[in-house]
């Protein structure tokens, strides 16, 4: 099928649209970056792992990132190649095979690597093993997404560490960022080299985590080869890592819904949908924010605004808050007409559930030539299994 990727007036079933034409325009830009500094970048799963796609990615990128054992194995098994894995609390009964699957493995606590270091290295003999540490800095404001908030459980801080590392200790994670720009990098990195910088030459490599959101418009990309450049020279025995996830994803397609009632209450209007914010949208009530819809303005946070097209967006849960703002519309809505939510690919499908057991949007490729390839359809069985 041929789709109009401006109204997909095509589509008639909630259904989330990854666009190929922008993905590649994510991937080309990150695979310069990442030649141009002279990093390795790889996709973390958490943000993004629909593996149908994997062959696309490949043809930019040489790994992922995993944070348990079913994202290992994806990386593993789907994309072709061991993941760099990191968990805050490794278990008994998944180590070992998280160390077949892995290529490095990171570990968040001196405890989990004196429990488990010589073990993973009998599953793996080339497995390449690292600590998190915590710089104690952080500019994400949302304290949800804040991993150096204080009482943090991630990450072991400099006055922790001994003066000589482990024998067996290869790198450092550091992760402290959240859709951040470079100049925040920048600032944070300062800290990074302030706090732990002793500990450098008995490193190969160091990963400074996710959140770089590079393929955001207003990102200064060469602010931060610049940055990259300049830590290279002055540490060139290290290989620096990169693993954003939103940075892949971003603007890369929507979620398209469908309204399926109109109700009224108190002057207030809500468009019933077919998708859920907290089942198919979650970042929406969790971080919180507000989404882009098009062809619509967001006049009131609260939901409150009155007025001839404007309209709360409710969903069709039973979670009575489930429902976003007020929005102003150039139209009456139609019961039947598309209502299309911007930047639904990135923390969207990896987080989904199916509370209520609402039918679940499907998964497509829009092609560069508009062909739409359906992904993926969730059926009753889906949710009955779930259940089991």
């Amino acid at each position: 099928m041929k789709v109009n990727p401006l109204t997909y007036a095509e589509v008639s079933r909630p259904m989330y649209v990854l666009e190929e034409a922008r993905l590649r325009e994510n991937l080309r830009l990150i695979s310069e970056v990442s030649k141009e500094a002279d990093v390795e970048i790889i996709l973390a799963f958490k943000a993004y792992a629909l593996w149908r796609t994997f062959p696309i990615f490949r043809e930019y990128i040489k790994a992922t990132t995993a944070s348990s054992l079913f994202e290992a194995r994806l990386g593993f098994e789907e994309f072709g190649a061991p993941t760099h894995t990191f968990s805050p609390g490794y278990t008994d009964y998944e180590i070992d095979g998280i160390a077949r699957c892995s290529s490095h493995l990171v570990f968040n606590s001196l405890t989990q690597f004196e429990r488990y270091h010589n073990r993973v290295k009998q599953q793996n003999n080339r497995l390449s093993i690292g600590l998190r540490v915590n710089p104690e800095y952080s500019e994400v404001e949302t304290l949800i997404y804040n991993p150096c908030a204080p009482g943090t459980r991630f990450g072991i801080s400099s006055d922790s560490l001994p003066e000589t590392l482990p024998e067996d200790v290869d790198g450092f994670h550091v992760h402290c960022h959240c859709e951040s720009g470079s100049d925040v990098f920048e600032r944070t990195l300062a800290h990074i080299e302030e706090k732990f910088s002793t500990w450098f030459p008995q490193l190969k490599w160091i990963n400074f985590g996710g959140g770089h959101l590079m393929t955001r418009k207003d990102y200064d990309v060469p602010r931060l080869i610049g940055v990259l450049r300049d830590f290279r020279k002055r540490y060139p025995w290290l290989k620096v890592i990169l693993e954003p996830g939103s940075a892949f994803a971003w603007q890369t397609g929507p979620l398209v819904a469908q309204v399926v009632d109109i109700v009224e209450n108190h002057g207030i209007k809500t468009a019933i949908l077919n998708v859920s914010f907290t089942c198919h949208m979650p970042d929406c009530l969790e971080m919180p924010y507000h989404p882009v819809v098009r062809n619509a303005t967001l006049v009131d946070e609260e939901g409150n605004a009155k007025g001839e097209n404007v309209y709360r967006l409710g969903a069709n849960s039973c979670l009575s808050g489930d429902w976003m703002g007020s929005w102003s519309f150039d139209h009456a809505l139609q019961i039947g007409e598309n209502i299309v939510f911007e930047d639904m690919l990135h923390y969207t499908t990896v987080k989904t559930n199916m509370f209520n057991g609402i039918s679940h949007p499907s998964i497509a490729l829009l092609h560069q030539d508009n062909h739409l390839e359906l992904l993926r359809e969730y059926t009753y069985e889906d949710y009955r299994e779930r259940m089991d």
